[in-house]
């Protein structure tokens, strides 16, 4: 792929294929495919401050997580990070904002530096700090509308959040900002290193960590999930439909 259009397109086809194969996978798919399309927006209408460079970027960024679909379709491994989110999408039992944060993790805390640094190539890194953040920000602006309206698929998921109170538990208190932060830092220190192979294989164990956190918050909290998890909508198709209204509508607000 050589353009967000490009991209777009594939996305269109991922959304289709997971709605079709009734794939939890497609929560994170329709969330990033909305970010894809806003980032081309403001491509086309020159907001950012390098517009061609930041289509080389959005491809870049896009390719990791299509490549790493491609590869666990394909039942060939992609990194740990992305393996643990896509195997936790065969699960009923986790939560819409547990599939949608597996994917954030792997996509912002490893795939967005190495897509940074690979888009410099040897101008300097920090030129693309604003930019970079820009994404981050859309994502964040996406994330909050969904949070926000989280009731439209996860009727009684706001019982979780007064839990988060005291309690250092990653579900509750996951932060894009954060994601953002260590994304950059791991950016300078990707784009720096001699060996990148052994960076991101070490990046990628400490981010499948984290994954794992998600995935198995700790007994208490597990069985606060359950519950709510009762309450969610058990169609993957209608959630998926909802969740494109309710990421849309967080667009325009």
């Amino acid at each position: 792929m050589q353009t967000i259009d490009e991209v777009l397109v594939r996305m269109d086809q991922i959304v289709d294929e997971c709605r079709s194969d009734q794939s939890r996978i497609g929560y994170f798919a329709i969330l990033y495919r909305q970010v894809t399309r806003r980032i081309r927006d403001g491509i086309l209408v020159r907001e950012f401050e390098d517009n061609p460079r930041m289509e080389r970027l959005d491809v870049l960024f896009a390719g990791r997580f299509i490549e790493a679909y491609d590869s666990w379709k394909k039942s060939q491994k992609p990194t740990e990070s992305w393996q643990l989110a896509f195997e936790a999408s065969k699960q009923s039992k986790h939560l819409v904002l547990q599939h949608l944060f597996l994917g954030i993790n792997a996509h912002i805390n490893l795939d967005l530096g190495i897509s940074a640094a690979d888009t410099m190539g040897s101008e300097p890194i920090v030129g693309i700090q604003n930019d970079f953040n820009k994404i981050n920000a859309v994502l964040a602006e996406l994330v909050d509308g969904v949070k926000t309206n989280i009731s439209t698929v996860s009727p009684i998921f706001g019982w979780l959040i007064p839990l988060a109170k005291g309690r250092d538990e990653m579900l509750l208190n996951f932060s894009i900002q954060l994601a953002r932060d260590g994304a950059w830092k791991y950016a300078g220190e990707y784009y720096a290193c001699e060996d990148r192979n052994a960076s991101i294989l070490e990046r990628d164990h400490n981010i499948a960590m984290l994954a794992n956190k998600l995935i198995n918050p700790g007994k208490f909290l597990s069985f606060m999930v359950k519950i709510v998890g009762f309450a969610e909508w058990k169609s993957v198709t209608r959630t998926m439909d909802q969740l494109d209204a309710v990421i849309k509508k967080a667009q325009t607000i």
